[in-house]
Order: C-alpha cells, then sequence, then structure tokens
C-alpha cells in the first residue's frame, strides 16, 4: 500500500471519529439545554440496512410545534422496521419487526401532504 493511500485512510478515520464524537456530543448538549421541541407520529417506517437503523425516518399522523430547533424528540406509537440484509432499496426485506410507544431523536424534518420525513436520526 502506497503511502498516499495510507494516509487517506488514516484522514478518513479521523474525520468518521470527529464526526461521531461531535455528533454524541451535540446530543447531549441539545438535551442538557432544553432546546428539544417534541413532536408526536401515529406512525413511522425506518428500514434497518444490515444490522443497523436508518438515519431518515418517514412518518405519518404528525403533531409537530411550529418552533424550529435543532433537534426533535419524536413520539410514535407504532414504528415499523423491516429488516433488509443488503443495502440496496430495492432488496426484499428479511423480517419485519412492529414496535410501539418509541421515542426516537432527530435532527430535523421536511413534510409532504400526509407523510413527514426525519433525517439525522441517532440509531439507539
Amino acid at each position: 500500500m502506497n503511502l498516499t493511500l495510507k494516509r487517506l485512510l488514516g484522514v478518513t478515520a479521523a474525520v468518521a471519529t470527529g464526526a461521531t464524537a461531535l455528533l454524541g456530543t451535540g446530543t447531549g448538549t441539545a438535551d442538557a439545554s432544553g432546546r428539544n421541541v417534541r413532536a408526536h407520529c401515529d406512525r413511522a417506517e425506518r428500514p434497518v440496512w444490515r444490522g443497523d437503523p436508518s438515519r431518515n425516518m418517514t412518518s405519518h399522523g404528525c403533531s409537530i410545534p411550529a418552533s424550529k430547533r435543532p433537534w426533535y424528540i419524536v413520539r410514535i406509537d407504532t414504528l415499523v422496521q423491516p429488516h433488509y440484509k443488503t443495502e440496496y432499496a430495492n432488496g426484499k426485506a428479511d423480517r419485519t419487526e412492529t414496535l410501539h410507544d418509541r421515542t426516537i431523536r432527530c435532527m430535523g424534518y421536511t413534510s409532504d401532504p400526509g407523510a413527514v420525513n426525519w433525517f439525522g436520526c441517532v440509531p439507539r
């Protein structure tokens, strides 16, 4: 392995470690300062890819306060998690898990008619 490739891999590992540390720190800071906004959704779907939950989630029947904040605590009545063995959306789900009364922390959302798409959700 040449020196440039080794350096590139080292930088990539350092950036990934730093991003993980910042995400964890940001979560703790947001919770401690009370800057979270609480939202409620009747049901949501969050795929699980090769054992790792997606950072994105689609939900329906949501009530979201008008205030915009950096972190949202989303209370979900029914969370459906299709588990995939591959990392491709067109693959068949290996199994589906249904969970009730879950809370997930997300960084933000976009909304469409009838659905709210959450992003930056922290895996639990």
